[in-house]
C-alpha cells in the first residue's frame, strides 16, 4: 500500500514540477517578448522620420478611421511591423492626421501626386469621410492629380476613390453599391425561455433603445424614423458620388431591378458594368497600372515599386504656436461612468481635461468635438456640467459634431455658445430609459429561491428577488424627471419651451440637416469651421489648436498592440468553424454585447441611442 502511494503521490509531484516548468517557461518567454516589443517602440519613436523622395503620397489607409485613435499612428506601424498585418483590420487611423497630411502634402514640392490604394480600408462614418474628401479636393485643385486603383471597391473605399481624377478598376472587380440597412437583434422571446424579468423604463416615443429586451421586431413608429434617417444618408451619398463623377445619383446607383438588368446586359461582368456606367475611367490590371503610376510618378529601383511615401512614413511638420490656444477636447465613443476606456469616452476623464482646458490662461476658446450614440445620464452630466462652468468663465465653447451627437452625446453639447453639425451627423435622440434584469423566475425554475426580511421594500432591490412596485414606481419617476431635465436644459440653450423642444425629442434620431431645421444645431459645417467660430468669439486673429488627450502609458501601449493582434485573429480563427449565416450572427451579438457592457450609471439611466451607429 505504501509502495502504492509512493508511486500515486511520486506521479503527481512530477506532474506538478512539469506543469511549475512550463508555466515559467512561458512567463518567461513573455516577458523576454514584453521587452524586445518595448526596446522595439522606444528605438522606433526615438528615430527621424526619413524625408520622402519626389513622388506620390500613397494613401494606403489600413482598418478603421477615427475621431481619436486609441493608440497612436506610429504605434501602429511598429504593431504591423512586429506582429504581421493580421491587426491591421483593427488599426485605428486618426481622421484629423490623415487630413493634416493631404494639406501639407499639396504644399510639399516632393509630393507631385496622390495614389489612393484603399484595399484594406475598412470603413469611417459619412461626416469623416467627407472631411477627408474636402481635403482631397483641395489637393487635386492645386493641380496634383489623384489616381485610385482596386480590384474591389467597399461603399466606403469607393467614397474616397470618388474623389480621385482618375478610377482604375481589375478586369475581374466590381464596385459594391448596394445602399445602407441596420439590424440588430431582439431578446424577448430568449429573456421569456429564460425567464428573465426585464423592468423597462422610458420617456419617448421613438426612445427604441430598449425594444431588443421588450420585441422581437422593429416597432412601427422606430422602422418609419429610422427609414427617414437613413434614407437621407443614402440620398447624400450618392449625391457626392454622382457630383464627382459627373453623372447622375440614378446612375450611381439606379435601384436594385435596373441594376440587376444592366448586369444581365454585360453577362454578369461587374467591371463592364462600372466602366460603362462612368463609374470607374479604366479597367487594368496591377501591371498594367504600375506602369502607368511608374510613368505618372517615377520607379523606385531599391524597392521596386512606384516612386511613393506611405501616409504612415510621411512626417508631419510641427505645427505652429502661433496666436492664442484653442482646446480641441474629444467626446468619442459611448459615455460611461469613470475614467476613460479604449474607444469610450470616460465621464470623469473628460470633464477633467475640460477643467483644465478652463484653468489654463493660455487658453482662449474650446472646440468640443462629439462623436457619440451617447450613453450613461450622470456621466452626460458631469461633462455638461464643467463645459458650462468653462462657458461661464469667458471661454467660448463651440461643439463639432462628427458621424453621431445622439442622446448623451447632444446632452453634453447643450452648453455650447455654438454647435456645428455636418449634414449627416446621427443627432437629435433625446430620450432616457432604463433598464433593470432580475432573475427570480430563472433560478425558481431550476430549484433556487431567495428569501429574506428587510427594513423596507426599497432595501430588497437584488437581482435574485422580483423587483418591488416601490423601486419600479420610483424608477419611473427618476427617468420622467431625468427627461424633463434634458428637454429643459435644450430649451434653454436652444432659446426656446420644453413643449417646444419635446415636440421634436420623445427619441427622434435627425440627421444634421433635419437638425437645423428643428433649432437645434446653429449651422451645417465641418471641424474647420469649428476652429473658425472658436477663434471669432474668442476674437484671436491667430490661433493654433491643443489637442486634449490621454496618454496611455508605455505598457499599456505594449499590451494594446499584442490586444489587437489576438482580437484580430481568434475572432476568425473561431468563426471559420462556423458557417457563414452563424458567423455573421456571432459578430452582431459580440457587437451588441458589448454595448450593453458598457451600462454602468449608478442609477440605471441611459441616454443612449444603440441603433445609431449600426448602419452597414
Amino acid at each position: 500500500m505504501r509502495t502504492l502511494w509512493r508511486i500515486i503521490s511520486g506521479f503527481f509531484t512530477w506532474t506538478w514540477r512539469l506543469l511549475s516548468f512550463f508555466r515559467n517557461l512561458v512567463l518567461n518567454l513573455i516577458f523576454i517578448l514584453v521587452v524586445l516589443v518595448g526596446v522595439g517602440v522606444w528605438y522606433q519613436l526615438r528615430t527621424p522620420p526619413e524625408v520622402p523622395q519626389r513622388g506620390a503620397l500613397l494613401l494606403d489607409i489600413t482598418g478603421v478611421i477615427v475621431d481619436k485613435p486609441s493608440v497612436t499612428n506610429k504605434l501602429g506601424i511598429i504593431s504591423r511591423q512586429l506582429l504581421g498585418a493580421n491587426s491591421d483590420r483593427l488599426q485605428e487611423n486618426s481622421l484629423f492626421d490623415i487630413v493634416d497630411a493631404i494639406r501639407q502634402a499639396k504644399d510639399d514640392h516632393n509630393i507631385t501626386g496622390i495614389v489612393l490604394d484603399l484595399k484594406d480600408f475598412a470603413g469611417a462614418d459619412q461626416p469623416s469621410m467627407q472631411y477627408i474628401g474636402k481635403a482631397l479636393r483641395e489637393f487635386r485643385d492645386s493641380g496634383k492629380p489623384i489616381i485610385a486603383y482596386g480590384s474591389n471597391y467597399s461603399q466606403g473605399q469607393y467614397y474616397l476613390a470618388s474623389f480621385a481624377n482618375k478610377i482604375y478598376l481589375a478586369p475581374q472587380g466590381a464596385v459594391d453599391l448596394h445602399g445602407f440597412a441596420t439590424s440588430g437583434l431582439y431578446y424577448k422571446s430568449l429573456l421569456d425561455k429564460l425567464k428573465i424579468t426585464t423592468h423597462v423604463f422610458r420617456v419617448g416615443t421613438y426612445k427604441s433603445a430598449v425594444e431588443p429586451f421588450i420585441r422581437d421586431d422593429m416597432s412601427p413608429a422606430a422602422r418609419d424614423a429610422d427609414s427617414r434617417w437613413i434614407g437621407e444618408l443614402w440620398q447624400n451619398y450618392l449625391n457626392t458620388l454622382a457630383a464627382n463623377r459627373n453623372i447622375t445619383p440614378q446612375q450611381v446607383f439606379p435601384g436594385a431591378q435596373a441594376l440587376l438588368a444592366g448586369l444581365q446586359q454585360t453577362g454578369g461582368d461587374t467591371a463592364k458594368y462600372a466602366l460603362d456606367n462612368k463609374l470607374v475611367d479604366e479597367l487594368a490590371t496591377h501591371a498594367q497600372v504600375e506602369k502607368a503610376l511608374t510613368k505618372q510618378f517615377g520607379w523606385n529601383k531599391k524597392n521596386h515599386q512606384i516612386r511613393a511615401v506611405s501616409i504612415y512614413n510621411y512626417p508631419l511638420r510641427t505645427p505652429s504656436d502661433a496666436g492664442g490656444a484653442i482646446a480641441v477636447i474629444f467626446a468619442n465613443g459611448a459615455i460611461m461612468d469613470g475614467p476613460e476606456t479604449q474607444g469610450n469616452v470616460g465621464g470623469d476623464t473628460t470633464a477633467e481635461q475640460i477643467r483644465e482646458a478652463r484653468l489654463d490662461p493660455s487658453v482662449k476658446a474650446i472646440v468640443l468635438r462629439v462623436n457619440s450614440p451617447g450613453g450613461s445620464v450622470n456621466a452626460s452630466e458631469l461633462i455638461r456640467e464643467e463645459l458650462a462652468a468653462a462657458r461661464q468663465a469667458g471661454k467660448p465653447v463651440v461643439v463639432s459634431m462628427g458621424g453621431m451627437a445622439a442622446s448623451g452625446g447632444y446632452w453634453i453639447s447643450t452648453p455650447a455658445n455654438y454647435i456645428i453639425a455636418n449634414p449627416n451627423t446621427l443627432t437629435g435622440s433625446i430620450g432616457i430609459f432604463g433598464v433593470i434584469n432580475t432573475v427570480e423566475n430563472s433560478l425558481s425554475a431550476i430549484g433556487v429561491h431567495s428569501d429574506g426580511v428587510s427594513t423596507s421594500p426599497l432595501a430588497q432591490v437584488s437581482m435574485t428577488q422580483a423587483l418591488p412596485p416601490e423601486v419600479q414606481q420610483m424608477m419611473q419617476l427618476s427617468i420622467e424627471n431625468g427627461y424633463k431635465r434634458f428637454i429643459t436644459l435644450v430649451a434653454q440653450s436652444r432659446h426656446k419651451t420644453p413643449d417646444e423642444i419635446d415636440q421634436i425629442a420623445q427619441g427622434h434620431v435627425w440627421t444634421g440637416q433635419d437638425a437645423k431645421n428643428n433649432g437645434l444645431v446653429d449651422s451645417l459645417g465641418d471641424f474647420d469651421d469649428a476652429l473658425k467660430k472658436a477663434a471669432e468669439l474668442a476674437k484671436l486673429k491667430q490661433w493654433h489648436q491643443v489637442y486634449y488627450q490621454s496618454e496611455p502609458s508605455m505598457l499599456d501601449k505594449v499590451i494594446g498592440m499584442f490586444d489587437g493582434s489576438v482580437k484580430a485573429m481568434l475572432p476568425d480563427a473561431l468563426q471559420a468553424m462556423l458557417p457563414a449565416p452563424l458567423a455573421s450572427a456571432s459578430k452582431e451579438i459580440m457587437a451588441q454585447s458589448n454595448s450593453l457592457a458598457l451600462f454602468n450609471d449608478p442609477r440605471h439611466r441611459y441616454a443612449w441611442c444603440l441603433n445609431c451607429s449600426d448602419i452597414r
